[in-house]
């Protein structure tokens, strides 16, 4: 079976870079340093992904009006999208996913506004999205309210949509909100996403839920991400990263065993979340794409007539 290689957490990528991590997340790098959100995205694609994902996953209205940014949300998703289509054009080939993040703070879904609310919200960002990138990735949905949210309003471009749930870090067959993972069934019936994956939890919480994914939908995957736990005071805008812990036994080597015992369950996509570099991406490329290609992915890229 091919499988398509996504790329890894932009995020601690870029704060490994950077030198710390700030209240503003990716985003500080989008204002202050755009060309190392190019590096990375031209190093994950040297390392073998066929999958940029832009610099957006916080470019949202709540997280700008924190910082009295909100005039900013275009210019950013606009400067997100550019950089991952034009390292996309560079790389000669690939595809480019919008990413849209949790409103109300991640692995927080008590804290994001009603499905209905949530998706006007999402309707005008993935609208400023949808003519530079090739599809919309739903990330870290907590819940079945959220996720229903997000569908509802990336859904009005009219672009494929990956959704990405998240799921408990020690019972991977329920989401964060504590609802079993298959409540969702409904939900991608309903909406019908094109690829459904679970991502930024550990890779044995994973593991757990990726066989029950893979029994209600045909195109399943997943992403992890290397910290230790998610701490309880890292819960709301503001908070920064170095309340979390990266794990040490989670080097690209035993990181892409977990991604073998994936595909194995039935994903087709695999990569990273946070604490999951080029060099993770590296060895999911050489043990995936080393005796058999990727397929082509099934889609048109919209950055390539701007």
């Amino acid at each position: 079976m091919a499988v398509t290689l996504l790329d890894g957490g932009m995020g601690q990528e870029l704060v490994r870079r950077m030198g710390k991590p700030t209240p503003l997340w990716s985003m500080q790098a989008l204002i202050d340093a755009p060309e190392l959100v190019r590096a990375v995205h031209n190093d994950f694609f040297a390392a073998g992904a066929e999958v940029a994902t832009t610099n957006s996953y916080a470019v949202l209205p709540d997280r700008l009006a924190a910082f009295d940014l909100s005039d900013k949300l275009a210019h950013l998703i606009e400067t997100s999208c550019r950089l991952a289509t034009d390292a996309r054009d560079a790389a000669g080939g690939g595809c480019v996913a919008g990413s849209l993040g949790p409103l109300g703070f991640s692995y927080q879904p008590d804290n994001a506004p009603a499905p209905e609310i949530a998706a006007e919200i999402y309707a005008d960002v993935a609208r400023l999205h949808a003519p530079l990138v090739d599809v919309l990735l739903l990330e870290t949905m907590s819940s079945v309210a959220q996720a229903r949210g997000g569908l509802m309003g990336a859904g009005v471009p009219g672009k494929p949509i990956w959704l990405a749930l998240s799921v408990d870090d020690t019972d991977g067959t329920r989401l964060r909100s504590g609802e079993p993972l298959d409540d969702i069934a409904p939900l991608l019936a309903e909406f019908a996403p094109d690829r459904v994956l679970l991502n930024c939890s550990r890779p044995e919480a994973i593991s757990q839920g990726l066989p029950v994914l893979a029994g209600m939908h045909p195109h399943v995957g997943a992403y992890a991400n290397g910290f230790t736990r998610i701490a309880e005071d890292f819960s709301s805008i503001g908070a920064t990263t170095d309340l979390l812990s990266a794990r040490q036994d989670l080097g690209p080597e035993e990181y892409a065993t977990f991604a073998e015992a994936w595909v194995d369950a039935g994903a087709q996509t695999v990569g990273g979340c946070c604490e999951v570099g080029p060099d993770h991406i590296a060895v999911l490329a050489r043990r995936f794409h080393g005796a058999k290609a990727a397929a082509p992915l099934p889609v048109t890229h919209a950055a390539s007539a701007n």
